[in-house]
């Protein structure tokens, strides 16, 4: 059957920008190969051609070196449009490049998009302004727990200054008052506003007499 209606050849790869300014770089590369034997060879003409009188011999050599110029001129030129359309598809290529990335980057944007969507279904707006509100709430409550606390105790909060030095004053005068007083009676004697504060049950003096007895019995 392969021989009566033949087999279908396999189709080329299509050439990829990078295939061709491969392809092109190794014929510019060989253009400056012959470029580079040409030039040799018009050195040596140049030299010869120092060297020779006027002539006929000189006029077939310069002839020769102008045939050898213009076939460089030829391939210079080749070679300067080979890599021009180097240039073209290396631009190409960058462009290219440049999609490929921004649709990587434009896929990625949207599965982010898409996760930060399902993710965000699930926050309950709602809930968290109640939760705040609720916070709000005991924080206000801990606020009066603490003001209760430090609360003062007999104590007014707007006490005068001058009133309290006034206070202060008369009962320095008072005590030096109640010592003149003491010093007058005895140094013995207590002050009366501390009496109050010496204990009613404190033991009587021993009986110096008393002991005397028992010792001698």
């Amino acid at each position: 059957m392969n021989r009566l209606f033949g087999t279908t050849a396999p189709k080329a790869p299509k050439p990829t920008l990078n295939s061709a300014i491969s392809n092109i770089d190794t014929r510019i590369s060989s253009i400056d190969v012959k470029l580079a034997s040409l030039n040799a060879e018009l050195t040596g003409y140049q030299t010869k051609l120092a060297k020779m009188r006027d002539g006929p011999g000189k006029t077939a050599l310069k002839q020769k070196a102008l045939k050898v110029l213009q076939r460089r001129k030829q391939y210079e030129a080749q070679r300067d449009q080979l890599q021009s359309q180097v240039w073209n598809m290396e631009q190409a290529q960058t462009m290219q490049d440049n999609l490929k990335n921004t649709m990587v980057t434009m896929d990625a944007l949207k599965s982010t998009n898409k996760a930060l969507r399902k993710e965000y279904g699930k926050v309950d707006i709602d809930k968290i302004e109640r939760l705040q509100d609720e916070m709000a709430d005991l924080l206000d409550v801990g606020n009066e727990i603490q003001e209760s606390l430090a609360r003062s105790y007999d104590i007014p909060e707007d006490v005068d200054e001058a009133e309290l030095d006034a206070e202060l004053e008369a009962l320095g005068q008072e005590v030096e008052l109640e010592r003149e007083m003491a010093m007058g009676a005895g140094e013995g004697a207590i002050p009366s506003f501390m009496q109050d504060e010496v204990p009613e049950f404190i033991d009587e003096a021993p009986n110096a007499a008393g002991k005397v007895k028992e010792a001698a019995g």
